[in-house]
């Protein structure tokens, strides 16, 4: 998902039905064949890329524009939006899901990139993405919550997005409790290009690069900024499990608009192999996830589950917890595992994942 903004202020120098040449805080921009939202004295969306009549004009919004709690913020460098939780996103610990949190990021993303006019598909895409037949997908998913919302909670996302070496973008979010103001959680993605045909992955050429950073923050912004943080570190491969979870098949409502699995379908068949005894008497932190392989309707999936090794597990040991993912020091350190979804016929792997685990209250 791409992260686009508006500016505070434009001038049309020039233009006719296909062609305009704007300044943009004296940053001169050609936009052929676009139309705009024009909102307060400030282009606040590009449209599509499709041709229009006539000089820049005036829409009115959607209905559900109208409706979503949701707009860019002032400097039209990020997207906020406020969500209400419901009750059937609520789980067995009567708070919000990891899964819930997650579906809420992948909204706000995407609703982010249409209230700037990138493809309304879902895709968006940018015009030379929707030439060249690409879409983008996820590459990696870090995801930490410190404290979940229980049922009618309304919760405020703000994200952004901005490019990522040559190969990609990246999305960041941080959610606040909009009733205290309280950071409650945090996330960061990886995306990546791929062909809608071929399925295979694509650098992203100047001309996408051109089309994306127009609307991203020109210096970086960073939910995670602090040095060596859990987001970016390497996930292992699980080598011997110790918990799995045999055979699970993707339902039809698992499927994307790009026909294949929801990147939020793999956290719940991570989840499926963890030991009955942290369900319950853990909740999730932090997941971390890094999307290998297209997964679709008719594969079948292993899930796979281990105690993630440590530097700890020796002294462990010698306490006499035998290693258990239960034991600590205090009753309050997080515990961590490895995860692996691989497919059931030939082994492929899928997804890894690495997962963080704190004390319930």
């Amino acid at each position: 998902m791409l992260s686009t903004r508006a500016f505070p202020s434009y001038n049309v120098l020039s233009g006719d039905s296909n062609h305009h040449l704007i300044n943009f805080n004296h940053q001169f921009i050609s936009l052929q064949k676009s139309s705009f939202f024009v909102q307060k004295g400030r282009i606040s969306a590009v449209a599509t890329g499709e041709p229009k009549l006539g000089a820049v004009q005036s829409h009115e919004p959607r209905l559900a524009d109208r409706l979503r709690l949701g707009s860019l913020t002032e400097d039209g460098l990020s997207y906020k939006e406020k969500f209400i939780v419901r009750c059937y996103e609520v789980g067995i610990n009567k708070t919000a899901t990891v899964e819930t949190i997650a579906n809420l990021l992948q909204e706000v993303g995407g609703n982010h990139a249409q209230s700037v006019g990138f493809s309304t598909d879902g895709f968006a895409t940018t015009p030379t993405m929707r030439k060249l037949n690409l879409i983008w997908v996820t590459a990696r998913m870090h995801i930490e919550i410190y404290k979940y919302p229980a049922w009618s909670d309304v919760v405020e996302i703000e994200t952004w997005c901005q490019g990522e070496g040559r190969i990609g973008t990246r999305r960041d979010w941080i959610i606040k409790d909009c009733a205290t103001g309280e950071i409650i959680g945090r996330a960061t993605s990886k995306w990546v290009m791929m062909n809608h045909d071929t399925r295979r992955l694509q650098k992203v050429s100047d001309e996408v690069r051109n089309e994306v950073l127009i609307f991203c923050p020109i210096e970086p912004r960073l939910a995670f900024p602090e040095e060596n943080n859990a987001s970016m570190k390497k996930i292992l491969k699980l080598e011997d499990p110790a918990y799995s979870k045999i055979g699970l098949v993707p339902r039809r409502a698992d499927l994307d608009m790009n026909h294949h699995v929801n990147n939020v379908t793999y956290i719940g068949w991570v989840l499926e192999s963890m030991p009955q005894d942290i369900i319950d008497t853990h909740e999730l932190q932090s997941i971390t996830l890094d999307y290998r392989r297209e997964c679709g309707q008719g594969d079948v999936v292993d899930s796979l589950t281990s105690p993630e090794p440590s530097e700890d597990a020796a002294v462990a040991q010698l306490d006499g917890c035998n290693g258990s993912p239960t034991a600590a020091k205090d009753g309050n350190t997080p515990v961590n595992f490895l995860h692996f979804l691989r497919l059931s016929t030939d082994g492929l792997e899928i997804n890894r994942c690495r997962t963080e685990w704190r004390k319930k209250n």
